[in-house]
């Protein structure tokens, strides 16, 4: 049987950090699922490193149908979990669904996978003793918000720490997915 991956998105969603993963992850000839607040078709954006600009840009990137809405999700159906950056982070915490989500990848050991703002997802979970003793890495504005898990934060651009890969932007997704697939093998 076919793993199966979920990706835990929504609207804004950076184009590379969710379109990359995906095609991967069907060209290893795994299910991928992309879930949302609501099953409806996404705008994904661009972000891109400027020269003398402090920080990225924004621009509208393709539209992404997402297949499932976050209340139909049964997290015991899937075996890995990536979760995509860009602004969706923001705001798809904020779901109720998605504390019930996450809590089963991380008590059931499964990969999960967060590269760039992903991380902030994981602010969902009250529970920092999910979180204490692991190491991070996330787009470097969301330093405090890896630190804020209880979770310690390192500045190298992919990290592993035992179930969980982190990356730091979307030039990391080659290691990203490389060690995610291994995770999941």
């Amino acid at each position: 049987m076919s793993k199966k991956i979920l990706f835990l998105t929504g609207d804004a969603v950076e184009v590379l950090e969710v379109y990359y993963p995906y095609y991967r992850v069907l060209e290893e000839g795994y299910e991928a699922v992309i879930a949302a607040p609501t099953k409806k078709v996404l705008r994904t954006v661009v972000h891109d490193f400027v020269e003398d600009w402090e920080t990225y840009t924004e621009k509208p990137g393709h539209l992404l149908p997402s297949h499932v809405a976050f209340a139909d999700v049964d997290p015991s159906q899937f075996d890995g979990l990536i979760i995509p950056g860009g602004r969706a982070p923001e705001y798809i915490r904020s779901s109720e669904d998605v504390p019930r989500i996450l809590r089963h990848f991380l008590e059931a050991d499964k990969p999960i996978g967060a590269i760039c703002h992903g991380a902030q997802v994981f602010a969902a979970l009250k529970d920092r003793s999910l979180f204490e003793g692991r190491t991070l890495t996330a787009y470097n504005a969301c330093r405090l918000d890896v630190e804020a898990l209880g979770a310690t934060y390192t500045t190298d651009t992919l990290h592993v720490d035992g179930k969980l890969v982190s990356g730091h932007a979307w030039p990391d997704l080659p290691g990203f997915m490389r060690e995610f697939l291994k995770l999941l093998a």
